[in-house]
């Protein structure tokens, strides 16, 4: 079967939420989308804001108050919000890429070694404990020397959830990690075939139809895997053809909208996983703006989202955003923008005002040129 790029597009918001607002509680709503990127604590909220129907911000700070909702090292070993109930699936599928990527390298110590050094740590947060305490404990066992380097290896790999420390957005900038209570982790580098078809299904569920580079993107993980899981997975998945001529899969009895569906106008906010799960992102961002939103060195601008791509930037600016649109778009999308716009300052007016102008503003000075509106909030 083909599919056209807009069916492909729509295919990817309506599993994303964003072709309509789902009217879903927050835990279920991060199941559906799967994973939100969580290295910024606002961005989760944003995500969701943009995706569930009368978004309350409180609902997420319970959720991860009550861990139905985790904040951990996970796809692309970046920080990511998921369900409590997916998270040691995707731990155990993801052991391959943190092993290599955390024990492998930069510790100091060889992997076997700091990978001993994980029940006691798991014991030792049962509670939750500071950065400064785990290096504390750390450095009782493999000293002063060896205990950064073993620290950053451990955050990232030892199944620790980010407890919610407080601030605007649950997380401040000085994280407290909790242990996640997952179950033993497999032995060494290798990874469990089955939680792996358990997260090509999952994403699937929630950014397919994709090709085994998409899904290999996802998780920082080999292709060969990735293709066995599929081959494995034959009678719940199916083969379809790309707007290029490319291999995709999806599940067998997903819905798949009409190219002609209407996507409604989005503000995304930075690191939104729509932009950065797909090793071919162009069904969302034209290649021609994909460097503009995608930085050097992995920041992703928060983003305008006019008829389902990406069509200029965002960012807080005084009374209200400040849009950048990189194309000419019709009087209807800016009024889209404009009443997305006011909902949103909505939501930072008691949280946050200048999310991401502080930290990230340095970026507008390197834009290309646009047509820049200020939208009232």
């Amino acid at each position: 079967m083909k599919i056209t790029a807009r069916e492909l597009n729509r295919s990817t918001l309506h599993r994303q939420l964003l072709l309509e607002r789902a009217p879903l509680d927050v835990a279920e709503g991060v199941r559906r989308v799967v994973a939100l990127q969580a290295q910024l604590p606002g961005s989760p909220y944003v995500a969701l804001w943009n995706r569930l129907v009368g978004f309350d911000p409180a609902g997420l700070d319970a959720a991860f108050a009550g861990r139905e909702v985790v904040k951990a090292t996970l796809m692309r070993i970046t920080l990511h919000a998921v369900h409590a109930e997916d998270y040691p699936v995707f731990r155990e599928a993801l052991q391959p890429t943190l092993y290599a990527a955390k024990l492998g390298s930069r510790t100091g110590l060889p992997p076997a070694e700091v990978r001993a050094l994980v029940p006691g740590l798991l014991e030792f947060a049962a509670v939750p404990r500071g950065s400064a305490e785990m290096r504390g404990w750390l450095e009782e066992r493999v000293g002063a020397a060896a205990r950064d380097g073993a620290w950053w290896g451990l955050k990232g790999y030892a199944p620790l959830h980010h407890h919610p420390t407080g601030g605007p957005w649950s997380f401040n900038d000085r994280p407290s990690y909790v242990a996640a209570g997952s179950g033993p982790l497999p032995e060494g580098p290798e990874g469990a075939p089955e939680a792996l078809r358990r997260l090509v299904v999952r994403y699937l569920e929630g950014f397919g139809p994709a090709s085994v580079a998409d899904v290999a993107q996802f998780g920082m993980l080999r292709r060969a895997p990735v293709r066995r899981a599929l081959a494995e997975l034959d009678g719940a998945v199916e083969r379809l053809v790309g707007p290029a001529g490319e291999e995709l899969f999806d599940l067998v009895g997903a819905v798949r909208p009409d190219g002609a569906t209407p996507a409604p106008a989005r503000l995304l906010g930075m690191w939104d996983s729509v932009l950065l799960a797909y090793a071919d992102r162009s069904r969302v961002v034209p290649p021609e703006l994909r460097r503009t939103v995608v930085r050097v060195n992995g920041d992703v601008l928060p983003t305008l989202l006019v008829d389902g791509r990406v069509a200029g930037v965002w960012r807080p600016a005084e009374g209200g955003i400040e849009a950048t649109a990189f194309e000419e778009l019709p009087g209807r999308a800016w009024e889209e923008l404009a009443e997305e716009a006011r909902s949103l300052c909505g939501l930072l007016a008691g949280r946050d005002p200048e999310l991401y102008a502080r930290r990230y503003g340095h970026w507008w000075a390197k834009l290309p040129a646009g047509r820049v509106r200020l939208l009232p909030g």
